[in-house]
């Protein structure tokens, strides 16, 4: 019985894989094919030759360097600035007893519900007459403040014993002190975790920056990527393809170093 058991695990497992793996290995394959391989039925899983150009044309084709520039500066912004606001508040949430904690907690847990796709107007307009719409900032200053990183971070901090920081107290360690040598430190799972989900989902917006920019010049990687069907063709899907891996990459390394950071969180703040 425990064999039959393992056998369907297994197998359940290795479906799982296959659905989240088969897409990646697609878009690689096909990215180092010819164009006649990719119109090839049935499809060609290995490629005769590996036709690395298709990535120094699908470079070509735009200005990427200033695309992957800006998306490095606009994801790396938006999580350097969610740490300075997320911290603290997330600290005041778990340690402080304060007027309207509740009520300022429930607005939070309500922002993190609401689409950004509900506010773009109202903030695309408030930014225009800003006149910040030819710089990057449109696409950093809304995401200064990450509501899932506060509620997350929270329940994290909830769980380090209130003793250590009385503690520390009795010491004469101001609030900041204790954050930058007790809660971070303890906190680094949640904080690598946060991070990584911000960097992906920052990493990989399109509906944001098609709405905030007008101009090559402060458009990210992932607007260059889709932009390629239009200067190579709908029907070159080995340079569109190349491109893709581009966009991915990063993310994939980035989560090969935070993996474990990420487990850790889960398994200790209990939210599975």
């Amino acid at each position: 019985m425990k064999q039959v058991r393992r056998t369907l695990e297994f197998l359940l497992k290795a479906i799982v894989l296959l659905v989240f793996v088969f897409p990646f290995l697609w878009m690689i394959s096909t990215s180092l094919q010819t164009l006649q391989e990719t119109l090839r039925f049935p499809p060609t899983w290995i490629p005769a030759s590996p036709q690395w150009m298709n990535f120094v044309t699908a470079m070509n084709a735009g200005p990427f360097l200033t695309y992957a520039k800006n998306s490095v500066i606009i994801t790396f912004s938006i999580i350097v600035l969610q740490m300075i606001v997320m911290i603290p508040a997330a600290y005041s949430f778990a340690k402080y007893r304060f007027f309207g904690k509740e009520i300022l907690f429930s607005m939070v847990l309500l922002a993190f519900m609401i689409p950004g796709q509900v506010t773009f107007i109202p903030v695309y307009l408030m930014l225009a007459d800003w006149g910040l719409i030819k710089t990057l900032l449109p696409q950093i200053i809304p995401f200064m403040s990450n509501a899932f990183g506060i509620f997350l971070l929270r329940q994290y901090f909830m769980q380090i014993p209130q003793e250590i920081i009385e503690s520390a107290r009795l010491d004469n360690a101001g609030e900041f002190k204790i954050i930058r040598k007790i809660m971070i430190p303890m906190s680094m799972p949640a904080l690598a975790t946060i991070a990584l989900f911000s960097f992906v989902s920052h990493w990989n917006d399109y509906f944001w920056p098609l709405v905030m920019t007008d101009s090559a010049g402060v458009r990210p990687l992932t607007m260059g990527i889709a932009m390629l069907r239009e200067t190579e063709g709908i029907s070159n899907w080995h340079v569109i393809m190349a491109g893709n891996v581009v966009l991915v990459v990063p993310i994939l390394i980035v989560y090969v170093f935070a993996s474990k950071q990420i487990v850790r969180a889960f398994v200790y703040s209990g939210i599975k």
